[in-house]
């Protein structure tokens, strides 16, 4: 089993966090990214830095992640590609990532990407909170849980 994170998207309080679950538990964690990052200095964290280009991170995850590892990823169409080779994938938020809610996901997406080109929604997503760390702690927990079983 492996904790994947797609580096370059997620916040460092839940990188932090996958961290410190990783070390407990004793589980290797590959942060992919296209540009470098601060790693942790731990011999069970690594860093993969994918050549920039769009998609390449993602495809990097895609390749090498197999059945049993979890990938953390805010990136719905990534979420849907690890769906499909049956590798679990959870938000920074929380959320977690299944065949039965992808579909929903991915047209709400696509709507919200379509309000936006047209300039009929602007800005982000909040600020990463206290709550948004609690609920990607639990989705965490429960899912390692699920998978060592």
């Amino acid at each position: 089993m492996k904790i994947w994170i797609d580096a370059d998207a997620c916040p460092r309080p839940a990188r932090d966090l996958v961290v410190r679950f990783a070390l407990k538990r004793r589980i290797n964690v590959v942060m992919v990214a296209g540009q470098p990052q601060a790693k942790p200095n731990f011999q069970l964290i690594r860093l993969v830095v994918v050549p920039s280009g769009p998609d390449a991170a993602d495809d990097y995850i895609v390749e090498h992640a197999t059945t049993g590892d979890v990938v953390i990823c805010s990136d719905i169409p990534l979420a849907a590609r690890l769906i499909e080779k049956k590798v679990a994938a959870i938000d920074p938020r929380g959320k977690v990532f299944t065949e039965q809610n992808m579909g929903d996901r991915l047209a709400t997406r696509n709507l919200l990407s379509e309000l936006r080109d047209q300039g009929q929604v602007t800005g982000g997503q909040a600020p990463y909170s206290d709550r948004d760390k609690q609920q990607f702690a639990n989705a965490l927990d429960a899912t390692l849980q699920r998978l060592r079983r």
